[in-house]
């Protein structure tokens, strides 16, 4: 007989290895070549010393003369908070009790749970590593009552809980609201709930995955962005903070060279991995197509297939801007962790738990991260081209 005793036995010893292992090599290639690592975390915080620039104690000289000053190595300290990152499922007390006399009707039902949660969470996970952090999913343009209309649908699907924000404020009219419906032709998402008053929702106003505005992992968004602190640090002081950006409207192998040598030559970072949106990968094989006789692929871990340029993956990921291509040292990225993904566990280790006044019960994965780039200055991207 099922029991909620056997349900918590089969999430901890069954699923969460699987889900786990799918997170971390199953969200998008990307995520499959970034080391994840307990290393240099502190509590609530990542502190790492980084090394920028080369040891200065080198030099040339006389045969009796004095050697060379030490200089030794230069370090900045990197700092971050982890990030909390969840994911609940929810089963009702009607469900468990009717399919207690059936495990196989059991296993459906945690089967179709997990599925779920773990779609949402490779959409969330995958969305964050582009992102800046302040978790913004779109912009609003205008809205009309629950009809927003948005400046990208990207970032958003239908099933999403999500907060509008104005300045740094979630508008208390117009939060944890459950997207219902996308259009992505016209670019509106409409809201459920109650209808929405009319001057809540004003433009430039940002629609964000709820609770989570400026709690999200430090993405790719936020290591290219202009802002002026980079994990604590200040740009300006700190020039090696600022990846190589150059406009490249018609992308061609000579602007990916040229990015990739300067990469080189500016801080000895050998980039390895090339991510861009879905249209910047089809100018480029209309590109290739154009101008030689074959396109070469090859296979990627964690299954994932890619064009190839010179060796290096070309892969296109949906959460990547419009008209951007990201060239990078992936070996200069990690995903510092206090522990990989555990479910929450109550008193005495539950790990399902009773909703407070309903009938059901929830269970919570969890995992505390952020990702941190080692070498900013080793990184390149290429913005404004034109896609096919």
């Amino acid at each position: 007989m099922v029991t909620l005793t056997s349900a918590e036995n089969a999430l901890k010893t069954l699923y969460l290895g699987v889900v786990a292992d799918q997170l971390n090599t199953s969200v998008n290639p990307l995520l499959a070549q970034i080391e994840h690592t307990s290393s240099d975390v502190w509590g609530k915080e990542i502190r790492k010393l980084a090394p920028f620039g080369v040891n200065g104690g080198v030099g040339a000289g006389t045969e009796t003369g004095a050697l060379p000053t030490s200089g030794q190595n230069n370090y900045a300290q990197f700092v971050l908070t982890l990030k909390n990152l969840y994911g609940t499922i929810e089963l009702s007390d009607k469900a468990i009790r009717a399919s207690s006399n059936s495990a196989g009707a059991f296993v459906n039902l945690l089967n179709a749970e997990m599925e779920g949660l773990l779609k949402a969470s490779k959409f969330n996970f995958g969305r964050m590593l582009f992102g800046d952090g302040s978790g913004k999913l779109c912009t609003v343009v205008s809205a009309n009552g629950n009809v927003i209309t948005v400046d990208s649908v990207k970032n958003v699907i239908e099933g999403q809980v999500v907060d509008v924000v104005s300045g740094t404020s979630v508008l208390s009219g117009a939060c944890q609201r459950r997207i219902v419906s996308v259009d992505r032709v016209n670019k509106t998402i409409t809201l459920g709930g109650a209808t929405i008053a009319s001057g809540t929702i004003s433009p430039s106003d940002v629609v964000t995955i709820q609770g989570s505005f400026n709690l999200e992992l430090t993405g790719l968004g936020a290591i290219f962005s202009n802002s002026n602190t980079l994990y604590g640090l200040a740009r300006s002081d700190n020039a090696w903070l600022t990846p190589y950006s150059k406009t490249a409207e018609t992308l061609t192998d000579i602007s990916i060279q040229t990015a990739i040598d300067t990469l080189d030559e500016t801080a000895g970072s050998i980039a390895d991995f090339i991510v861009c949106s879905a249209g910047v990968k089809r100018a480029y094989q209309n590109y290739l197509i154009t101008n030689r006789t074959n396109v070469d692929y090859m296979n990627l871990q964690g299954g994932y297939k890619a064009i190839s340029y010179n060796g290096i993956p070309i892969v296109s990921d949906r959460f990547c801007p419009q008209g951007t291509m990201y060239i990078l040292n992936t070996k200069d990225f990690h995903l510092h962790q206090l522990c990989d993904w555990r479910w929450l566990e109550g008193e005495g280790g539950n790990v399902l738990k009773q909703t407070a006044g309903r009938p059901s019960y929830t269970a919570t994965l969890v995992k505390y991260a952020d990702l941190i780039c080692d070498r900013p200055i080793g990184q390149a991207v290429l913005t404004g081209i034109t896609e096919a």
